[in-house]
C-alpha cells in the first residue's frame, strides 16, 4: 500500500508505519484513553503492525494517531483516535479525519464502524451517524481484558 504523507505548517500526517512512535502511542492509550486503559505494549505494537495507521506529528513528535482495520473493499473500523491535550482546539482532528477519509484504499467502502463516547460533532461531519437499528448490533466485549495478567 502506498504511503501517504501530508504536510502543513509544522505538522505532518503519515501512514508510514516506520514513523509511528509506538512508545508514545502506548503511553497515551494505556494511561490517558478511556477505551484502552492498561493495554499492554505488545498489544499496541501488534495492533499497529496489522492496521492502516495515521500518525500526526508536530515536527518529529507524535501528537496524534488514528488506526483503521479494514479489508480495503467493503468495511473499515476506525479506532484509537486521539490528539494530545496541548494540541487540541487547532483543527488538527479535522485534518487527521480528512486524511483518513480521503485515503485512496478506503474509498467506496459499504460500511464504516466507529465506537466513541466523545467528539460526536467531529465524526458527524464525515457522515457517521448513531446506529439506525441498534437491535441488529451485537458484540462480545470484555472491558476488563487489559486488567488481567494474560497478554
Amino acid at each position: 500500500m502506498k504511503i501517504i504523507k501530508t504536510t502543513f505548517d509544522d505538522f505532518t500526517i503519515t501512514t508510514d508505519k516506520s514513523k509511528m512512535d509506538v512508545v508514545a502511542i502506548h503511553e497515551f492509550l494505556s494511561k490517558y484513553s478511556g477505551w484502552s486503559k492498561n493495554i499492554p505494549f505488545e498489544r499496541v505494537k501488534t495492533s499497529i503492525d496489522n492496521s492502516l495507521n495515521f500518525g500526526l506529528f508536530h515536527n518529529d513528535k507524535q501528537i496524534g494517531f488514528a488506526r483503521v482495520i479494514s479489508d480495503l473493499s467493503t468495511i473499515a473500523y476506525l479506532g484509537d483516535i486521539y490528539i494530545l491535550d496541548n494540541y487540541r482546539g487547532q483543527g488538527l482532528s479535522k485534518k487527521l479525519m480528512e486524511c483518513v477519509m480521503s485515503h485512496p484504499n478506503l474509498k467506496g467502502l459499504r460500511r464504516w464502524i466507529l465506537l466513541t463516547s466523545t467528539a460526536d460533532w467531529l465524526y458527524k461531519k464525515y457522515g457517521f451517524i448513531k446506529l439506525p437499528k441498534p437491535e441488529l448490533y451485537m458484540e462480545l466485549f470484555d472491558p476488563y481484558v487489559y486488567n488481567s495478567t494474560i497478554t
